[in-house]
């Protein structure tokens, strides 16, 4: 089974953190002895990060044979997969392994909980670029895996004018519209703008943005605010971020928001409780 350069590379860079090797396996254990670890998700929830953690194992010359897929919703104390190999491999495998299985886990539960909560509006939950330097990939497939959408994962293909880059342009005196110009003859189609007033609202739907961040605005605000931005472009998305919690999501989809981006998916992320059993 393949996977892609970029989960071969999160899986690599997890093990490489442990050293070159495991003195205590190589002192304790015969490079013979072989047996299986049992992957139990003790505390339930949502599977993910399943192709990060099959990486790990097959560059430790194991293999796993998982029982459910990633965006599964899975019982307390639920056995998921079975990892086998010589104990050796299984024993370097392991603390990687559940780290990014954990993680992952953790983001796609914290998105789950977010997408029950706007079920039936029509917004989709995206995250942000706030994650764990290195793992942006399995943190993003956490998000899918929860039912959440993908948001800009780089710098270089959608345009998002946020309020330091307001600053820029008027410090420079150029104009919003030039800058959306621009990026429209580069062949950019994503021309996001963030906007802190009704003024840069009217600004920003003259000069061509295809969306509107609302951000740290209250839901009333966001539906003032999407009803003028769609008289003045119809058709324009909403997104609305900054501050928004399970208490009040629902709010500000029902408030028009068409999106709404939550660093806390994966900037504060409660790791899942999965585990590994050692049989012999």
């Amino acid at each position: 089974m393949s996977t892609s350069p970029t989960v071969d590379r999160i899986a690599a860079l997890a093990l490489e953190e442990d050293g070159r090797r495991d003195i205590t396996s190589e002192l304790t254990v015969s490079p013979t002895l072989k047996g299986f670890g049992v992957i139990e998700y003790r505390s339930g929830g949502i599977l993910a990060g399943k192709d990060y953690a099959t990486a790990v194992a097959r560059a430790c010359d194991c293999s796993v044979e998982w029982n459910v897929g990633n965006g599964d919703r899975v019982r307390p104390g639920s056995t998921i997969g079975l990892v086998s190999g010589e104990l050796r491999g299984i024993f370097r495998a392991e603390r990687p392994l559940l780290n990014l299985l954990q993680r992952a886990s953790g983001i796609a539960n914290a998105t789950g909980a977010f997408v029950d909560a706007v079920d039936g509006t029509g917004c989709r939950i995206l995250h942000t670029r706030k994650t764990a330097p290195g793992l942006r990939a399995l943190d993003i497939d956490g998000v899918v895996a929860g039912g959440g959408h993908q948001h800009r994962t780089d710098l270089a293909h959608e345009l998002m004018v946020k309020d330091n880059h307001w600053q820029a342009l008027a410090r420079e005196g150029a104009g919003l519209e030039t800058a959306l110009a621009e990026a429209r003859h580069q062949g950019l189609k994503a021309l996001y703008v963030e906007v802190e007033s009704v003024e840069q609202l009217e600004t920003a739907c003259a000069a061509g943005a295809t969306r509107l961040l609302v951000d740290n605005q209250s839901p009333g605000t966001v539906r003032t605010w999407s009803a003028l931005a769609r008289e003045r472009s119809p058709g324009i998305e909403i997104e609305a971020t900054g501050g928004i919690l399970l208490n009040n999501v629902r709010a500000y989809a029902e408030a028009g928001a068409d999106f709404i981006s939550i660093g806390a998916l994966t900037h504060s992320v409660q790791a899942a409780d999965i585990a590994l059993e050692i049989k012999f």
